[in-house]
């Protein structure tokens, strides 16, 4: 357990959106808190709420069409219901985003540089000068050759990685206290996945940073954070510290995730095991556990709302104890076995 401040605290957090059909409810009752410096994974599916829910806490949603519920404090301080004008003082300068997709991200028909730079002015009394030369410095920070020529291109010129280096950049411009980064390497190759990583840890090193980073990526999990939250069907089923949850993860989809890995060590499975099914769309999620449909190990307490087990510093939503749940963990993980 971290002995460091709470930085921010997500208290019973639900998220509904407006249809024709009536709201339809995208995230349900989700908690968890991040302390200072501290890198947070929230991993699972697409869509099963992981953008959605910091989206909504950020206040990035249609206030008209969206209904968010719940508590969120950040340095102590309530901001779920704070005006827009007050929110966007905080969202850029105590809080950094870097979004999934670069290239929807930045503004086409502006050059990265003034794009960085504006955002500095916005949150800084700065004159545009100073503004620019920080840019310049962000981008060689964030690992970009030559800053200076890199400044004044627009994002159609450059590549992938260098787009979400830029963002990455425009995200510390105010050496924000907690960064968000949504899927920052879907969409690179691997050696550019790998450099992007590194730079969260060492950006996270320089600036003392908290990181909450969404990803589906359970390698990226494993190799970057410190505390893990499992989503699936917009509640978190599972969360705990990184090397307790890899070691003895307690839910169900937790060991289907798992068992997608291909092993390091022992011997070479024939087939990876898949979870059967597809995730439920937010108006087809059942009452009771939202992974019952898909689990191995559906039983008829599954269709009441699972209760929450703990185990040390883990928890999960789930029906099964601490007695018959290593035997059906061995059953779910080949791995295991095969150690």
């Amino acid at each position: 357990m971290s002995t460091k401040p709470i930085l921010l605290d997500v208290n019973g957090l639900s998220v509904s959106f407006a249809t024709d059909n009536g709201p339809v409810q995208a995230v349900r009752d989700v908690s968890f808190r991040v302390h200072e410096g501290e890198i947070l994974s929230i991993v699972g599916e697409s869509g099963s709420g992981k953008s959605v829910t910091l989206l909504s806490l950020l206040g990035l949603h249609d206030r008209k069409t969206t209904r968010v519920e719940g508590a969120v404090s950040f340095k102590g301080q309530p901001i779920l219901d704070l005006p827009a004008s007050k929110m966007r003082a905080i969202r850029g300068k105590e809080i950094g985003l870097i979004s999934q997709d670069p290239m929807t991200a930045l503004t086409p028909v502006y050059t990265i540089g003034w794009q960085i730079a504006e955002q500095i002015r916005a949150h800084e009394t700065i004159s545009a000068r100073a503004a620019r030369l920080r840019a310049i410095e962000l981008l060689g920070e964030v690992g970009l050759s030559n800053p200076g020529e890199a400044v004044d291109r627009y994002p159609h010129q450059l590549s992938g990685g260098m787009r979400q280096r830029a963002v990455i950049a425009m995200a510390l411009s105010c050496n924000p206290s907690l960064l968000v980064a949504d899927e920052p390497t879907t969409a690179l190759d691997v050696t550019v996945q790998a450099q992007v990583l590194d730079l969260l840890l060492r950006l996270r090193k320089d600036f003392g940073s908290a990181i909450i980073l969404i990803t589906h990526d359970m390698g990226v999990v494993a190799e970057v954070a410190e505390q893990v939250a499992v989503m699936y069907a917009g509640r978190i089923v599972e969360r705990g510290p990184t090397e307790a949850v890899f070691d003895a993860p307690l839910h169900p989809y937790t060991w289907g995730l798992m068992a997608s890995i291909p092993p390091l060590t022992g011997k070479r499975l024939s087939r990876l095991t898949s979870i059967p099914g597809m995730p439920p769309t937010p108006e087809s999620i059942p009452p009771g556990c939202g992974f019952a449909p898909r689990c191995l190990f559906t039983r008829p307490e599954c269709a009441d709302r699972p209760p929450l087990r703990k185990s040390g510093e883990q928890a999960a939503l789930c029906v099964l104890d601490d007695a018959e749940r290593p035997a059906l963990r061995r059953r779910a993980l080949p791995q295991e076995e095969l150690a």
